[in-house]
């Protein structure tokens, strides 16, 4: 009868196994996605819908209220996910929506730039007016102005939100 393991050698295989095991597991957490993340992702890409939904309806402070909250959890997973964002290829469709979401965010900022600089001219017009007793052409440039600074508003909250599409894009491998 022979025996294929000693009593010695069978403590230093058992532990040399109980070794690999906590040097692979010790891999797996850094690199597989967690249960929590997941989560992370899954709640962030929700108030990203909900922010866009409310930047439809014209609820602009709801609406920028969620996508800070929705930025707040991407980067969080952005520091979690370092590891994994190194490693991870995106696919040619992903890089081309990537580009696509990104030029449509610097067109929106862009635009919303040139209101923000028109409506201020005008709020300027419209007190110059006012001041010099043309009231009525004072409040209509000021209308005027606050309109351009809604719009300017709603599309740098829209530039936000493609913004935060490519990080939905980058972060979709911790959909479920």
């Amino acid at each position: 009868m022979t025996r294929f393991v000693s009593r010695p050698n069978c403590g230093i295989c058992l532990l040399a196994l109980a070794l690999a095991l906590a040097l692979v597991g010790a891999g797996w957490t850094q690199t597989a996605p967690s249960l929590e993340q997941a989560k992370v992702y899954a709640q962030a890409v929700a108030l990203l819908e909900q922010a866009q939904q409310q930047v439809t309806a014209g609820n602009l402070s709801a609406a920028l209220a969620l996508v800070k909250q929705s930025n707040e959890l991407f980067t969080r997973l952005q520091k979690e996910c370092a590891a994994a964002l190194a490693e991870r290829q995106l696919s040619p469709q992903d890089d081309q929506q990537l580009a696509i979401n990104q030029k449509l965010a610097a067109d929106a900022q862009a635009q919303a730039d040139r209101l923000i600089e028109t409506a201020a001219a005008k709020k300027k017009r419209g007190q110059e007016l006012q001041t010099q007793g043309q009231a009525e052409a004072g409040d209509a440039a000021l209308r005027e102005s606050r309109a351009e600074y809604l719009q300017a508003q709603t599309l740098s909250i829209k530039s936000a939100i493609y913004a935060l599409r490519n990080q939905q894009i980058i972060f979709r491998f911790l959909a479920p």
